[in-house]
């Protein structure tokens, strides 16, 4: 297996876990309790994956997207490669169904992950996606693979890197602040509501 594959990466990350041991029996349903949780998020992810692999959009989305976006914004999201595209309007949808009007958080959800491409514009290929999303889990790996790999280090930062690119496509301030602190511990105002719909899908 070549280590520049992520299934690679993911063992090689890995291997300082089978170092830990557990001195206590009443640590047990603890530790049951962290593997049932990263076994329900590898399935989770497992899921987005194939949904990302049959994503679609129709034409009336692609028409929506451009009554709702201005050019500039319509260029971001275009960008995406569609599995984001298809994730973006989910989102949309999402606080459409919810009820919210707010033009600003709709317009931001559309290409809230713009940032998720390279400099050169090319999106990070769906293996490494999956792989960032597991390793999230692990803090501690999860930095170290930021710093080793560059596809997940697009990842890690992409959130700021949307803001740094909405502001370029002259994006409103309010939607620049929405895409720079929407993956925030603890956000606020549209960011908070944006980062709920986005938990959603």
């Amino acid at each position: 297996m070549s280590a520049s594959t992520p299934a690679a990466m993911f063992v090689i990350l890995a291997c300082p876990l089978r170092r830990c041991r557990f001195q206590r029996y009443n640590a047990l349903p603890v530790i049951v309790k962290m593997a049932s949780d990263h076994l329900m998020s590898v399935s989770y992810r497992i899921r987005q994956f194939r949904n990302a692999l049959r994503a679609k959009v129709s034409p009336a989305e692609y028409e929506l997207v451009t009554q709702m976006l201005t050019p500039g914004e319509q260029r971001l999201f275009l960008q995406m490669p569609l599995y984001d595209q298809r994730h973006c309007l989910d989102v949309y949808q999402t606080l459409i169904a919810a009820g919210e009007h707010d033009a600003l958080l709709l317009r931001a959800a559309l290409y809230h992950d713009c940032g998720k491409v390279d400099d050169a514009g090319r999106p990070m290929a769906l293996g490494w996606y999956v792989l960032a999303t597991i390793l999230k889990r692990w803090p501690a790996l999860y930095l170290i693979a930021a710093k080793l790999v560059p596809a997940i280090a697009v990842y890690a930062e992409h959130a700021a890197r949307g803001a740094r690119m909405a502001a370029a496509a002259g994006c409103p301030p309010e939607i620049v602040a929405t895409l720079r602190h929407y993956h925030d511990p603890h956000p606020t105002g549209r960011a908070a509501r944006l980062q709920w719909a986005d938990e959603q899908n």
